[in-house]
């Protein structure tokens, strides 16, 4: 990823204030199917992916400057007041000066991640739907070297640049494995000689209890409602969080940041 100089702006293709873009305010997902993505993290990962394809960078010169690396000096920008920006975002979201429009990311098999290493786990999640939860999985996924992130295709949240914001650029490195059938998913894991885990609070086991000492996958159930039966039924092992009687639960991804954290300290 390159950043050019942003003030002379050569050679550059800019295009005017961003008063006269289309697309509104929304979640990340632009009408014409692309996505945007915003704030620093999320946009600096997505420029240095060399598997992420981009239309256009909306930014403020302070924006660009924040950047790590150089703009490519032909790489679209348009450059924009901050209050231009807003406008094509979710309601006070913090873009800090920078809105990228690309294509999303490719499709990632589940037969694709695992032929990774045996001792990175997989996070699997039940119909988890706030993208806010499922991004800041995703940033405790890179951060303890997970090897993927399994979701539905359906009942989970799309790319958007709300979960891209909150994965803080893990959106670019965590494989994201989108499934038809999870239960289905559950059972080539299995067959790959993955110890399933699902975790609940009703759990007579602890965590520590219950994991193994190869490949592990832990499965995560929805806000609120946790895992689904008929997923609970594909797990080896129900395990919980030995978490004071004092708290009922905690949120789906704070369990995630744990039970990942007690993976990585085996």
């Amino acid at each position: 990823m390159a950043k050019g100089d942003a003030k002379a702006g050569s050679g550059r293709a800019l295009r005017g204030r961003a008063g006269r873009m289309k697309n509104g305010r929304g979640s990340g997902r632009a009408s014409t199917g692309m996505v945007r993505l915003w704030g620093r993290h999320a946009v600096e990962a997505a420029l240095m992916n060399p598997d992420r394809r981009h239309t256009k960078l909306w930014a403020t010169r302070e924006g660009v400057d924040s950047l790590s690396g150089e703009l490519p000096s032909d790489f679209p920008v348009e450059w924009a007041q901050a209050a231009d920006l807003a406008r094509l975002v979710a309601r006070d979201a913090p873009h800090q000066g920078l809105v990228l429009e690309c294509e999303p990311l490719e499709d990632v098999y589940l037969s694709d991640v695992l032929d990774a290493d045996p001792a990175r786990p997989v996070l699997v999640l039940d119909q988890v739907t706030d993208p806010h939860n499922v991004g800041a999985l995703m940033r405790t996924a890179a951060a303890f070297n997970a090897a993927a992130v399994v979701t539905q295709d359906r009942h989970a949240p799309p790319e958007s640049g709300t979960l891209a914001k909150s994965a803080s650029g893990a959106l670019e490195v965590v494989p994201w494995v989108r499934v038809v059938n999870l239960a289905r998913a559950l059972e080539e894991l299995a067959e790959a000689g993955y110890w399933r885990i699902g975790l609940a609070g009703e759990a007579e086991m602890t965590l520590a209890e219950a994991l193994p000492a190869g490949p592990v996958a832990l499965v995560l159930g929805a806000e609120g409602e946790g895992m689904r039966h008929n997923i609970m039924q594909h797990c080896d092992a129900i395990a919980r969080l030995p978490i004071s009687d004092a708290m009922e639960s905690l949120n789906v991804s704070n369990a995630g940041a744990v039970a990942l954290y007690a993976v990585a300290m085996r």
